[in-house]
């Protein structure tokens, strides 16, 4: 058999809903122009075309055209809203700020923000109601066997029955395995009613539309001779990779010419992302360095009066991809160790001055790192960077530790805002900083870095365990 590429499965539905929605934003800006008697001039166009362009490039970012089948109402609705909300901001901000023109009445803007999400929405959801009305009566249902009744199997059965109107409708698992840990399961929930022959002679006779293998990947032999048994039927047949054998960070599939590649460790900022992550950067470091200018200027000659030796404090630590930097910081010891062996601090630590414990209790200390997230070398929000002794110490003790590396090291982050702030005196309390960093780099998004530095305003200043 020839072999052929790998395609999107929705690709061409992707396309007519991206064509929809451009229409519903195009309309309703064409009756409001109507509505409010304004007359068409070339700025119109442009704002009309950055809005669907805008619209389109946040929506792909929010994953807002995946397979309907395999997505939550409201995970749609979160990027709908967020997408048309940062259009028409990015949209009013050129308009207000870099052109100092206000093109449209306050009422149109208002109207046009509110109007177009709930005529996307709207329409979005009486697709999903009339396939869920359909496959109610049994109109476009599929009948799903799963093979494998492994703990892939069990989590992707219970995601159709979590989802219902997917109009998938399981049989059953069917493995001819007997129970072992780690490879067959045997519960009430895991019920199995057949061996692979009985599986085939089902999909012969057309009880079975859709088969989903969740063998292991050692299994390739079994898979293979399944798979050439099943060609001798109609069904459809998909295979699910245990890839959660693997503990995957930010994990993609890319295709090169025709050959799909699944990465297992890869940082979230790649392309367009890595572009949106600088500039976020660089807009948040100006603006915080704007408004805090004055307060550095009052910290430095407080170091100045209160101990003897420099106002700053360069520390090396690893960055990106495990590359050395040179961390900026208030100093607040009597000591600037960067040598290979880094003492932490701890309770009551003669080492720190009392000016110094004040600004450490209150990470004022770290302000000067704004200088770093404005230079490139770090970003705000990101996993803290360590001292190299303490790296090279942690990373033979916890597993995956170097892997933290894959993004620059923020002023903030997850682990902070969590309570994982100051001294880790404890291998456990380095293993919670790390699971944060972790979850960070798989979860990262716009939303989640605006929502690490607002609670951080909110309460990331103080910690018990800053000394």
């Amino acid at each position: 058999m020839a072999q052929s590429k790998i395609r999107h499965f929705d690709s061409k539905i992707n396309a007519i809903s991206r064509l929809i929605d451009s229409a519903i934003i195009l309309v309703t800006f064409v009756a409001l122009m109507d509505l409010f008697a304004i007359d068409w001039q070339p700025k119109h166009v442009w704002s009309l075309l950055f809005s669907i362009i805008l619209f389109h490039f946040f929506a792909e970012s929010q994953d807002a055209y995946r397979s309907w089948r395999g997505t939550y109402v409201r995970d749609e609705v979160t990027a709908v809203l967020f997408s048309w909300g940062t259009s028409i901001a990015i949209l009013v901000a050129i308009e207000r700020i870099v052109i100092n023109e206000q093109t449209y009445a306050t009422p149109f803007l208002i109207i046009w923000f509110i109007v177009t999400p709930i005529e996307l929405i709207s329409w979005h959801a009486i697709v999903r109601m009339v396939l869920g009305i359909m496959r109610s009566k049994g109109l476009n249902t599929r009948r799903v066997a799963i093979v494998g009744a492994t703990n892939l199997g069990y989590r992707l059965e219970k995601s159709f029955d979590d989802m219902d109107w997917t109009g998938y409708r399981f049989s059953g698992f069917y493995d001819d395995r007997k129970p072992a840990p780690d490879r067959r399961l045997e519960d009430e929930e895991t019920i199995v009613i057949g061996s692979i022959e009985d599986l085939v002679t089902d999909c012969r006779r057309g009880k079975i539309d859709i088969v989903f293998i969740t063998l292991s990947l050692a299994a390739e032999a079994r898979i293979r001779l399944l798979t050439e048994k099943l060609a001798d039927t109609t069904a459809s047949v998909y295979l699910v990779p245990d890839l959660f054998t693997f503990n995957l960070l930010n994990s993609r599939w890319v295709d090169y010419q025709g050959i799909t590649a699944i990465s297992i460790y890869e940082t979230p900022f790649a392309g367009i992302d890595s572009m949106i992550k600088r500039l976020e950067d660089i807009v948040f470091s100006l603006l915080i360095l704007f408004l805090i200018a004055i307060p550095m200027l009052f910290i430095a000659l407080g170091i100045k009066t209160t101990s003897k030796g420099p106002v700053f404090f360069k520390q090396t630590r690893y960055g990106m991809d495990g590359e050395k930097i040179k961390v900026w910081k208030f100093r607040t010891m009597t000591v600037t160790e960067d040598g290979e062996t880094v003492t932490q601090a701890t309770k009551n630590d003669s080492r720190v001055t009392h000016f110094g414990r004040f600004l450490r209790r209150t990470s004022l200390d770290e302000l000067p790192q704004f200088f770093n997230s404005l230079g490139g070398s770090m970003s705000i929000v990101g996993p803290r960077p360590h001292a190299v002794a303490h790296n090279e110490e942690y990373r033979a003790k916890i597993h995956g530790y170097m892997l933290r590396h894959k993004v620059k090291p923020g002023i903030t982050g997850l682990a902070q805002i969590n309570g994982f702030r100051g001294e880790t005196d404890t291998l456990d309390k380095m293993e919670g900083r790390v699971k944060y960093d972790l979850l960070y780099i798989q979860t990262w998004s716009l939303l989640l870095d605006i929502k690490i530095i607002l609670l951080t305003i909110i309460r990331g200043f103080k910690g018990s365990d800053v000394y």
